[in-house]
């Protein structure tokens, strides 16, 4: 059993620049095993913070990426049939529910909500995961927490979090750092220049102040890492951009020239 688990145990420390106190706040909300809800803009570095305070820890990390065809039997298992008959294979929230893993639900709001209702009884003082098939109650490990995330710029009548789920869970923010740390993270994380990372810093900040004014979402900071690995494999910049930063986030003509524009601009 300790073979199943082992394998989402996280070996190398995960990079990661604090931004404010969610280091701290997250120890202290696993020290009482608080379930924990990250919010944020897509590629602001969510679901490297699990990662990272999962290694800080020394816990296993079961992520899962939830989608609107996700049942409550992928999350918690299912029978199966194999040469012998018929068995039972758990689920990733059953896993890490049984051994003690971080389960992290990544893009929670896209699950259907008759399917995130399994883990409210594990997000309150009973902490137990009912597996009505198999007829078994699995009381959770010690060590065993939730954390799930979701964009909150996606948000929608359809697809939004109960308040009865909502209010089970810690929240911590997160949005794009500002310009000299998202400089430091680029610069770190793709051996780019730092001032080769800080124009890319400046295009998407400019990006990022067209949201709502023709586009759906701004360039993250993990598509400006995208085109700092471009770049330091010896791509040029602008084409780099094109490919990483403009291309990926817009079909419309004229924003692709404004973008195309704010590109040529820095470099």
């Amino acid at each position: 059993m300790s073979d199943i688990i082992e394998q989402y145990r996280i070996k190398q420390e995960p990079y990661y620049r604090p931004l404010s106190d969610e280091i701290e706040l997250y120890e202290a909300a696993y020290s009482v095993r608080m379930p924990m809800m990250l919010k944020g803009p897509t590629g602001c570095g969510k679901t490297r913070f699990v990662e990272h305070m999962a290694w800080k820890l020394g816990k296993p990390l079961i992520t899962v990426a939830c989608n609107e065809d996700m049942t409550a039997s992928d999350l918690v298992g299912r029978f199966l049939l194999d040469a012998n008959g018929t068995r039972w294979q758990d689920g990733p929230l059953a896993i890490a529910a049984r051994f003690g893993a971080i389960c992290y639900l990544d893009e929670v709001v896209e699950a259907r909500q008759d399917t995130t209702v399994v883990i409210h009884p594990l997000t309150d003082n009973r902490r137990v995961l009912p597996l009505e098939k198999k007829g078994e109650l699995v009381h959770a490990h010690p060590d065993f927490q939730l954390v799930i995330s979701y964009n909150p710029g996606y948000q929608s009548l359809m697809k939004d979090l109960k308040q009865s789920t909502k209010q089970r869970f810690g929240g911590l923010d997160f949005n794009y750092p500002d310009h000299n740390i998202e400089t430091e993270i680029v610069s770190h994380e793709t051996n780019v220049t730092p001032e080769i990372a800080g124009k890319l810093v400046s295009i998407a900040e400019r990006a990022r102040n067209l949201k709502g004014h023709g586009l759906d979402e701004g360039i993250s900071t993990r598509m400006l890492i995208y085109a700092g690995s471009l770049i330091a494999t010896g791509v040029d910049a602008v084409k780099a951009c094109r490919v990483a930063l403009v291309r990926p986030i817009t079909d419309d003509p004229d924003m692709r020239d404004a973008l195309d524009a704010a590109v040529t601009t820095f470099f």
